[in-house]
């Protein structure tokens, strides 16, 4: 780039800088430093049916064995017909739900109308897909309802994109797979689903030990998101379970 008449190349070193415009950094020595591998865990969950498209998650966010947030929301909307669970870091998944929101309302305006749920999966897709190799960890499932009905999305950071009709991602999504394939229907009532989804998140809660705290479940309509109910894991299991006094 030019600065004062003059073209000067960008370096970097940790002294005796070659020009005005060098940036001074650190050794990268601490990176031979090994650092603290901690596990994550959740419990998400999406499906699509007649009347919608359901999303459930449980509220804790761990690091290891460490509960750092009992009630953190783990679905993010991303506008009035469209939102997405999150997994995977929590600083990464609210970074990359924040530049789609970005995108998708400049699209908006460009346009007149708002992008299909499938644009805004191939979009997320691509833009993370670039930073394949660099640690970023986000697994999410779109679901919104566009021109074609309900639709939903699985995404992941190295672009893998998916359609489907269920998806379950987290440490506790083995068993919250077995509750949603016994009991899953594309017909199914409103009130099945709710009932399907907070069965699912339970169970998982109670085999998985990085998922817990309470059962937040969002239902996406023709007219809009909803967020329909936060219960609390122990109380539904014990209730599905039949252990209920």
């Amino acid at each position: 780039f030019n600065l004062g008449g003059r073209s000067d190349l960008l370096e970097l070193g940790e002294t005796a800088l070659a020009n005005g415009v060098s940036l001074c950094c650190p050794g990268w020595n601490w990176s031979q430093t090994p650092g603290i591998k901690l596990a994550h865990g959740t419990t998400t969950l999406a499906f699509r049916f007649r009347h919608g498209v359901i999303a459930a998650a449980d509220t804790r966010s761990s690091c290891g064995s460490y509960v750092a947030c009992p009630a953190s929301c783990k679905v993010i909307p991303v506008h009035q017909h469209l939102l997405g669970t999150t997994s995977g870091t929590s600083a990464d998944c609210a970074t990359w739900y924040r530049v789609l929101q970005r995108e998708l309302r400049l699209r908006e305006l460009r346009d007149g109308q708002l992008p299909s749920v499938a644009s805004a999966a191939k979009l997320l897709s691509a833009m993370m897909s670039r930073y394949r190799g660099l640690d970023l960890c986000v697994a999410t499932a779109l679901c919104g309802w566009d021109r074609s009905g309900p639709e939903l999305f699985y995404v992941y950071s190295d672009g893998t994109r998916l359609q489907g009709d269920i998806f379950s991602v987290g440490s506790g999504s083995p068993y919250a797979y077995g509750v949603l394939d016994h009991g899953y229907r594309y017909d199914m009532s409103t009130q099945e689903a709710y009932a399907l989804a907070r069965c699912a998140v339970a169970h998982a809660t109670y085999r998985d030990a990085y998922s817990g705290g309470s059962v937040d479940l969002f239902h996406v309509r023709e007219s809009g998101w909803e967020h329909v109910s936060r219960s609390d894991a122990c109380v539904l299991y014990m209730e599905f379970s039949g252990s209920a006094p």
